[in-house]
């Protein structure tokens, strides 16, 4: 009888933990629902290092030490960048780099803020933008501002209050300038 008092024992142990574990669910959507609701991201990556490729060529790279995905938000989805970004683009004869210290990029609008120490360097022009804060359209390849800025070039040093500019630098338009320019006279 010992024998079978055993089994009998064990046969409810694990049928007991066996309804236990199969009465927890995680429902995907729930777990999504939830992190939203707490304002979690759906991911957290560390030191990521992320190669965009468009017909086999590198068009970008992506560095940063701490990335939030709040791609999960169904209005507004976003990745946050809190420890900084720093971004090179490979477009044609033009290499560009963009560094800062906070970044957040809104994926339906493919509209990017960048805050902290923003550097936009032309490798190929020498040219050099540095402000505190940037706004970029991914999709036009335009930068604009409303703060101040220092826009270097191998011939002119402008200083500002606002700017807007294609995504090498070039076609800007300055607004409260100062500084000094070469211009051409043409007849």
């Amino acid at each position: 009888m010992n024998g079978i008092q055993q089994i009998l024992q064990k046969s409810i142990a694990v049928g007991t933990l066996t309804v236990v574990l199969f009465s927890c669910s995680n429902n995907t959507q729930e777990v999504r629902d939830f992190l939203v609701s707490k304002n979690l991201p759906i991911g957290i990556a560390k030191d990521a290092f992320h190669v965009y490729k468009d017909s086999g060529r590198i068009t970008s790279k992506l560095i940063t030490p701490l990335l939030h995905d709040f791609s999960n938000r169904k209005q507004h989805p976003y990745n946050e960048f809190p420890k900084g970004i720093k971004i090179v683009n490979f477009e044609g004869k033009d290499s560009v780099t963009i560094t800062g210290n906070y970044a957040l990029t809104y994926s339906k609008t493919a509209v990017s803020e960048i805050k902290g120490n923003v550097v936009v360097l032309n490798h190929t022009e020498k040219s050099r933008l540095e402000t505190e804060q940037l706004f970029w359209d991914q999709k036009t390849k335009y930068f604009f501002s409303e703060k101040a800025f220092v826009l270097s070039t191998l011939k002119d040093t402008i200083y500002g209050i606002g700017f807007e500019c294609k995504e090498d630098l070039s076609k800007h338009l300055a607004k409260k300038t100062i500084g000094k320019l070469e211009t051409l006279e043409e007849e």
